[in-house]
């Protein structure tokens, strides 16, 4: 991404690629911590979990009573008159199905935009227009709406610029997370995270692992493996600013702590909730705990992604 803040009608946007439960919570809000870079959360999610179910901002308050997104939404709404949170939201989740893959596969081979633009095109660019217009975005939005698809959506807007991070993580870590049951913590009821079986949690994580390299030019992305950030975060971090043209701020760092202000998150793992010092680490435990059927189903579903991204089939 150009070391440049963001000029009158470019949104900029850094773009967290990858799977669910491989960290990219953790790495947007730590690069939402850094000078002109703006942790949004999921922002894909701002018209269901936000708008439409008024689910938790990242900064504690419900969407409805932060002023960060009812401001943004309201100059989206200035533009386009009534939103239609729900249906937008929906209309989003169609146009991303799994299913929809090898269509969109067939239609980049032909030269054609993947992601077919859409009446709600004008309205999904205006919000990431006004975004890029709130202080502390001047180097670039940071969404973590992870789903490549969702990224080549974006970057087919007018004034929309996309730069990938695309977190990768062990895929047997993040089949042993899918089965743990987890809070939300974003909502007034006791909702429970969704669990996923091995095959589904695997399947996903090739496809959309494999679809960033085979998308998106090596210069408009950069890998972060998860196990990398959390041994060594302040070198990863410094790798991550500098491809975002920005820095490091002194004592943001500090061994395994990293000290994290409030983001206005939309959505995302309820981690995004966390604030203070936060210590990293690695979280291995399926080494040990994660059936050897379910490890080795994983890996052999996997293996034409884990020598890409540097991982050994015994783990």
């Amino acid at each position: 991404m150009p070391a440049r803040p963001s000029t009158r009608g470019v949104a900029r946007v850094a773009f967290v690629a990858g799977t669910g439960r491989s960290g990219s919570t953790l790495v947007s809000n730590v690069i939402g911590q850094l000078p002109g870079c703006l942790s949004v959360g999921e922002a894909r999610y701002t018209w269901g979990r936000g708008a439409a179910a008024n689910h938790l901002c990242g900064c504690g308050k419900p969407f409805s009573e932060c002023p960060f997104w009812q401001d943004v939404m309201a100059e989206v709404a200035s533009t386009h008159g009534d939103l239609d949170p729900a249906g937008t939201a929906e209309r989003i989740d169609a146009r991303l199905r799994v299913r929809s893959v090898p269509a969109m596969e067939l239609r980049r081979l032909r030269g054609r935009p993947e992601v077919l633009p859409h009446p709600d095109d004008p309205v999904i660019g205006d919000l990431y227009h006004a975004l890029a217009a709130r202080p502390g975005a001047e180097q670039a939005i940071v969404d973590s709406s992870k789903l490549p698809p969702y990224a080549r959506l974006l970057d087919g807007l007018p004034g929309v610029e996309v730069f990938l991070v695309h977190v990768v993580r062990d895929p047997r870590a993040t089949a042993f997370s899918w089965r743990r049951s987890k809070a939300t913590r974003d909502a007034a009821d006791s909702a429970r995270m969704p669990r996923i079986s091995v095959v589904r949690s695997s399947v996903i994580w090739v496809l959309w692992n494999l679809m960033v390299p085979r998308w998106w030019p090596a210069e408009r992305r950069m890998t972060v493996r998860y196990e990398d950030f959390v041994d060594d975060p302040a070198a990863e971090l410094a790798r991550i600013a500098e491809a975002l043209g920005t820095s490091v701020p002194e004592g943001l760092v500090e061994g395994s702590a990293i000290h994290l202000a409030p983001t206005h998150s939309v959505a995302g793992n309820p981690d995004r909730l966390d604030a203070g010092a936060v210590r990293v680490r690695r979280d291995d435990e399926w080494r040990t705990a994660m059936p050897a059927l379910q490890r080795w189903a994983v890996t052999l579903l996997c293996a034409p992604g884990l020598r890409r991204f540097g991982y050994r089939a015994r783990g």
